[in-house]
């Protein structure tokens, strides 16, 4: 489900993206509201990023050429390189033990340059410099010495970035302007290429000539990442000829890539929190901190983060103040508003006073009026009661004195058929009939027939009722010539009233354990709520 979201995310952001990449026709506002959009959305990104991450591995663990498994493992290193560096340091590790196998001694120099630039991103300049002065770029190949020297700038840009020290600061962009130069006379042309002389160009104060070199690159179809660069580098061109608006419009839009990317190293927030603030956007501003924070811890990128942390106090100050300023003036308008409530209810008392007998008088007649619509309805469902208790105890009375008059009567040929029996001195069949119970259960059976009989003429639809409270496999249904089961017969005693499992197991001739099993047995299979379920058959 997450997958599937974030594919929609993704969708409706390069959509929105294609609509931000007319950087003509859109606004610096459109962007930033753009950028203010994705970075709500930064945690999909990563989700996506992970989701790569987790398939590369999958492939590296399943796969068993090494070659295959070397080069798994050069694609984490560059996932994680700026989203996780230790991470990626994991990897170079991997790496190293797979060289020997490959018998490819070359790869160990793209190896350790791979190590100085992580330590680079994790703020071990020194030892990512021990690292390179390993190498003799004169040894390696034309793309690793071109790494190489991209490594070698980027260490010295972040040391001269790092220092506080003038002469310090002045001998690393020196350093830097040298790799430079190394850069372009190591690497073919290419997109890479093109941006590092458009550096070139910015730093000799060509300003218009690395606009034109950046256009022109930017219509070769860069990768992301590529066009993450050329972004930035547009910013520090507009930055380096004082124009703020257009440095702000080119950091949005690299900030936009680099969140999109599930980059967590990165100047471009950053620097765009540092313009926010001097134009007064300080709740932008202290947002943009915020993430770049976040990530440069995530990634464990030190510079990056002090670089945050030299300006947080500075926006965090400013953006609490600025609420604190808000409060006041929420404070007063509160006041006022309360002022102003406190001379509208004065003005509203007396009114509110002359009409309230009236409403007073209204309360009183309705609520009397409901009064005696709920008396009413109590008396009618009293009288519907006692209506139907009436009618029950006449027709019980009625086949109780029925019942026992027939009573009386079978009681009388009983004893007339025993005396003719002793008169003629049939000993054994008077035994056998004194003995036999045949006439007590066919009395008991004529018995439950007019309790049926009567109860169905009180209840004719209760058998109906009675299974519309049960699953469909607990519906009960009497068998041909039957008016009751022995279950409908206990929950027909249960309507009536009687409850009492000890009365139901008398008067059915049950035991007790058995009433007790068959109530168990069909509340167990009632639709709604078991515990309700006697009370539902007693309102049938």
């Amino acid at each position: 489900m997450m997958n599937k979201l974030g594919g929609w995310l993704l969708c409706l952001c390069l959509l929105l993206w294609g609509t931000v990449q007319s950087v003509g026709a859109t606004s610096n506002e459109d962007i930033l509201v753009h950028l203010d959009w994705i970075l709500e959305q930064k945690s999909t990104f990563h989700v996506q990023k992970e989701q790569t991450i987790r398939e590369l591995k999958q492939r590296l663990y399943r796969t068993s050429d090494n070659q295959r498994k070397y080069d798994l493992c050069g694609d984490l290193f560059d996932e994680y390189l700026h989203y996780q560096a230790d991470s990626a340091l994991y990897y170079i590790n991997l790496k190293l033990q797979l060289q020997p196998l490959l018998n490819r001694p070359e790869l160990k120099h793209e190896i350790i340059i791979n190590r100085a630039e992580v330590m680079g991103v994790m703020g071990m300049y020194n030892e990512a410099l021990d690292q390179l002065l390993q190498l003799d770029p004169q040894q390696l190949s034309q793309e690793t010495r071109a790494y190489f020297y991209r490594t070698c700038r980027a260490c010295y840009g972040w040391m001269a970035d790092y220092t506080t020290h003038a002469l310090e600061k002045v001998k690393y962009l020196d350093k830097t302007e040298q790799y430079r130069d190394s850069i372009l006379m190591a690497m073919s042309p290419c997109i890479d290429r093109k941006i590092v002389w458009a550096e070139q160009l910015i730093v000799k104060g060509k300003i218009d000539e690395a606009l034109e070199k950046l256009e022109e690159t930017l219509l070769l179809a860069p990768d992301a990442r590529q066009e993450s660069y050329i972004y930035y580098t547009f910013s520090e061109a507009f930055a380096a000829r004082g124009d703020t608006a257009q440095e702000i419009r080119y950091l949005a839009l690299t900030a936009i890539r680099d969140l999109q990317s599930s980059v967590r190293e990165y100047a471009s927030l950053q620097k765009l929190a540092q313009l926010m603030y001097r134009t007064g956007e300080l709740n932008r501003a202290y947002r943009y901190l915020n993430g770049s924070m976040e990530d440069a811890v995530a990634c464990n990128a030190r510079l990056r983060f002090i670089e945050v942390t030299q300006i947080f106090p500075i926006i965090d100050k400013a953006y609490k103040a600025k609420e604190k300023k808000e409060r006041q003036v929420s404070r007063a308008m509160l006041i006022s508003v309360s002022i102003l409530s406190l001379f509208l209810l004065a003005a509203i008392f007396y009114l509110y006073r002359s009409m309230k007998k009236l409403s007073m008088m209204r309360h009183n007649l309705s609520v009397a009026n409901r009064q005696l619509q709920a008396v009413n309805e109590e008396l009618q469902a009293v009288n519907q009661a006692l209506e139907q208790t009436g009618r029950i105890k006449e027709v019980y009375i009625a086949r109780y004195l029925d019942r026992c008059v027939i009573y009386l009567e079978k009681l009388e040929q009983y004893r007339r058929s025993l005396a003719k029996l002793a008169m003629a001195s049939r000993i054994d069949d008077l035994f056998k009939a004194i003995k036999s119970e045949q006439f007590l259960r066919d009395e008991r059976k004529n018995f439950y027939h007019e309790f049926d009989k009567s109860f169905l003429e009180l209840f004719p639809s209760f058998i109906e009722s009675f299974n519309a409270l049960l699953i469909e496999e607990g519906k009960i249904t009497p068998k041909s010539g039957e008016l009751l089961t022995t279950e409908l017969r206990i929950f027909a005693l249960i309507r009536l009233g009687v409850t009492d499992s000890q009365r139901i197991a008398h008067f059915l001739g049950y035991s007790l354990a058995t009433i007790y099993n068959y109530r168990s047995k069909l509340r167990n299979k009632a639709l709604g709520d078991k515990e309700d379920f006697e009370q539902a058959v007693m309102n049938l």
